[in-house]
């Protein structure tokens, strides 16, 4: 199939993906309204096989050191797949399954399943990356940019983490847990009970951001979007905290996110 972007519908609800754009979520509409910033590098982007930072680039597997392209410099930032173009594998009318095969400068093949779901209150998104071949640490995640500002309304941020991870200088934890501190946010943050953050546009809009995973990083130092990014791992967590994909286990991850209106 081509890599023409793909539009689902389901009610009032409207999502479009780009599969020719890194696979992201282009645009999420409800009721005609865009609760995602618009432009080539936002929307909502996966995150594979890694999620935030890595440390210069690098990173261990066993004795093998690995060097990313410093996209980020000094660090490496956000994987390869939003970098790519993705195949859609299947689309219908409110569901799409999209893949991406990993290629250089990632150094193991590997392969990434992007599966969209929407309904009239919500959007389902689940990730996966697999092997055939050699086992290798990953990460997965998503960054989306919701819209600040709706009908002229700026978006409140609402979680109840069970901690943060301090910050170097370098915009990698330093390994240390704090007590959670008042935005703006460029962080990571642990949730063990599975990641739920509440985005509310007062009197216009609720979102509420789920995951099973225990790890989300919020963005909110732009004046016109606010990113909430559900993930595996923290930054430069292919050094600190792999997660190891075989031939017999892949990696997966869900996020859904539900809204209702106010």
């Amino acid at each position: 199939m081509s890599n023409d972007e793909i539009t689902l519908t389901a009610g009032d609800a409207e999502v479009v993906l780009a599969p020719g754009n890194g696979g992201r979520v282009r645009s999420l509409r409800v009721g005609g309204t865009e609760l995602l910033r618009q432009g080539e590098r936002f929307g909502c982007f996966p995150m594979a096989p890694w999620c935030g930072r890595i440390r210069d680039g690098m990173f261990r597997d066993g004795g093998m050191v690995h060097r990313m392209p410093l996209n980020s410099p000094p660090h490496a930032i956000h994987g390869t797949a939003r970098d790519g173009a993705w195949r859609v594998a299947r689309a219908d009318r409110a569901e799409a399954v999209l893949t991406f095969d990993l290629v250089d400068p990632w150094p193991y093949a590997g392969r990434v399943t992007h599966l969209a779901t929407l309904t009239e209150d919500s959007l389902t998104l689940t990730m996966s990356v697999e092997t055939y071949e050699s086992s290798f640490p990953a990460q997965i995640g998503w960054h989306p940019w919701f819209n600040r500002t709706l009908d002229g309304v700026d978006a409140l941020i609402d979680f109840s983490p069970a901690w943060q991870e301090e910050r170097g200088d370098d915009h990698l934890p330093t390994g240390n847990r704090i007590e959670p501190r008042p935005g703006p946010w460029d962080d990571c943050f642990g949730m063990p009970d599975g990641v739920d953050v509440t985005v509310t546009w007062p009197g216009r809009l609720e979102l509420k951001v789920s995951s099973r995973e225990e790890w989300v990083v919020v963005y909110d130092e732009q004046r016109e979007a606010v990113c909430v990014e559900p993930q595996t791992g923290p930054p430069n967590g292919l050094n600190t905290l792999p997660r190891l994909v075989t031939p017999i286990e892949p990696l997966e991850a869900t996020t859904t996110w539900s809204w209702r209106r106010l």
